[in-house]
């Protein structure tokens, strides 16, 4: 009986790995060679055409000492990251909050508002691009309905990183889907019995809602600023990061360094620091979430 249990075991640990074999040689290929590779490569002077030469600390030294580029960067990724994260919660967990009312036609709104995000990233920031154009753009073109001057948008520097949070924002459609089946996950009980206790639908949302969809809150936050941080298509289609490097990310950075200078071992230095930076972002957000993250048990 003994050597047959063992059997089987032994029989599902094969089975486990011959099933998950697929996606674990891709996630080594794909995934752990890469990163162990750039790590690599943080630390030599390689060059597209050239040989491998081990510099050690040289790289990181340029970035934090001499190039200007890798400091303001990582300012205007940070600033980004400061206006799109905590506007995009907030806007996620309102219109998810909407949709889960009873209301007519909730199947066509949560399409609507869930289609950008499928949407080609590209395609969506070329009409933004339009939207925001200076000269001929839709917005521009509403306000001089009514007199008004409109700005050059993408062309202003004080403007410019404003209009690509802006942009971010229009694909949040996955967060709100996350948002919306995290409300509904809460217990229907709880809000009866807050009505029976005479609780008004706004204190209901504070005292319930909010508390309660703090796990999905957390979960978004986290991936929120992953993403954010990793801004590339917007600034680099739309203004090269311009204007004077006021739309320049640290994504930018990376790509110009590896696939425009041939620098990869600088590049992947720059990507590391990256890294680094994100982990402890992420590092942080999970210590606090010990103090504001409400799970019902």
């Amino acid at each position: 009986m003994k050597n047959n249990a063992m059997n089987l075991s032994k029989r599902s640990a094969v089975n486990f790995y011959l099933y998950i074999s697929p996606w674990l040689l891709c996630f080594i290929v794909l995934t752990v060679y890469p990163m162990l590779d750039s790590f690599f490569l943080s630390f030599t002077n390689t060059q597209i055409g050239s040989e491998t030469k081990l510099v050690g600390l040289q790289n990181f030294i340029q970035a934090f000492n001499v190039d200007p580029q890798f400091w303001l960067s990582f300012r205007n990724t940070i600033l980004y990251v400061a206006m799109y994260v905590p506007t995009s919660l907030v806007l996620s967990f309102f219109l998810g909050w909407l949709l889960s009312r009873k209301v007519r036609g909730l199947g066509f709104f949560r399409t609507v508002f869930y289609l950008p995000y499928i949407t080609s990233g590209v395609a969506v920031t070329v009409l933004w691009g339009w939207i925001f154009n200076g000269s001929y753009g839709l917005i521009n073109f509403a306000l001089s309905l009514f007199g008004v001057q409109g700005p050059n948008w993408l062309g202003d520097k004080h403007l410019a990183l404003v209009c690509i949070a802006i942009m971010g924002l229009w694909s949040i459609g996955n967060s709100i889907i996350i948002m919306l089946a995290g409300i509904q996950d809460i217990p229907t009980s709880y809000f009866e019995s807050a009505q029976i206790d005479g609780a008004s639908g706004l204190r209901q949302v504070f005292s319930i809602t909010i508390p309660l969809s703090t796990p999905t809150i957390y979960f978004n936050l986290v991936i929120g600023t992953i993403v954010a941080f990793q801004l590339f298509n917007q600034p680099y289609i739309l203004t090269q990061g311009g204007p004077v490097n006021s739309t320049r990310t640290v994504a930018m950075v990376v790509f110009q360094n590896a696939f425009q200078y041939g620098r990869m071992g600088y590049a992947s230095c720059v990507a590391w620091c990256l890294f680094v930076v994100i982990m402890v972002v992420t590092l942080l957000i999970q210590f606090s979430s010990k103090k504001w993250v409400f799970y019902d048990d």
